[in-house]
């Protein structure tokens, strides 16, 4: 079953580091079978009160995979890089 990994940017409090955590994440992402279905771009909010800043999707074949992805050694370093440098939300949602 597929899984999603949404995160809303909320802030970036340091440009440098956002940019060098751009310039890797994807090939951290693609070796862990992941692949971005939405990186940004404008949102139709039709209902509630969120207000996306900067939502990225990345889409992985499970949850399992997602998981290993988000707690891999590949990723740590550049998700302490992110959390140092932006202020967000980050949710785990799995498909059908």
């Amino acid at each position: 079953m597929a899984a999603y990994f949404l995160i809303d940017i909320l802030e970036i409090t340091d440009a440098a580091k956002m940019e060098e955590y751009r310039k890797h994440v994807g090939a951290v992402v693609e070796k862990f079978n992941g692949r971005y279905l939405v990186v940004g771009g404008p949102a139709d909010v039709v209902e509630g009160t969120w207000r996306p800043t900067f939502p990225v999707v990345i889409q992985f074949p499970s949850r399992e995979q997602a998981r290993l992805w988000y707690d891999s050694d590949d990723y740590r370093q550049l998700k302490a890089l992110r959390l140092t440098a932006s202020k967000g939300n980050a949710v785990f949602l799995e498909g059908l």
